[in-house]
């Protein structure tokens, strides 16, 4: 799915905006990648490919997984895109929930492995 698909079931599933919708959407994306391994980083890149353009425009400075606590990360994406912090939340559970029924079951799994257990609770909510 391509970052526009993305965003545009983001807006479908939070009733954010299309342009908020496709700030979030970026947002996380790029979030998530940044929390990942390099080999989890190109996998879910590779499902994305904007994404993929992205990360090969930025190099990487760890190898390994690098994961934030979920307030600080919903901190993060709240400032980079100017939302609420409430919206932030909707907006990354609405972005984990679509990744969730994008990617197959042992990609998604990957990607939520190297995450904080409470991002799961995030996805579960949306």
């Amino acid at each position: 799915m391509d970052h526009k698909g993305l965003a545009r079931e983001v807006a479908e599933r939070t009733g954010l905006s299309r342009e908020e919708s496709a700030d979030v959407t970026w947002a996380v994306l790029e979030g998530l990648a940044g929390q990942l391994s390099e080999g989890e980083a190109k996998r879910l890149a590779a499902e994305l490919p904007d994404l993929a353009e992205q990360l090969k425009a930025r190099r990487r400075r760890r190898k390994e997984a690098h994961p934030v606590r979920l307030h600080d990360f919903l901190g993060q994406v709240a400032r980079r895109t100017g939302l609420t912090q409430e919206d932030a939340r909707a907006g990354a559970a609405g972005v984990l929930a679509a990744l969730r029924e994008t990617l197959n079951e042992e990609e998604y799994r990957h990607l939520t492995g190297q995450l904080p257990a409470e991002y799961t609770g995030l996805v579960e909510a949306a």
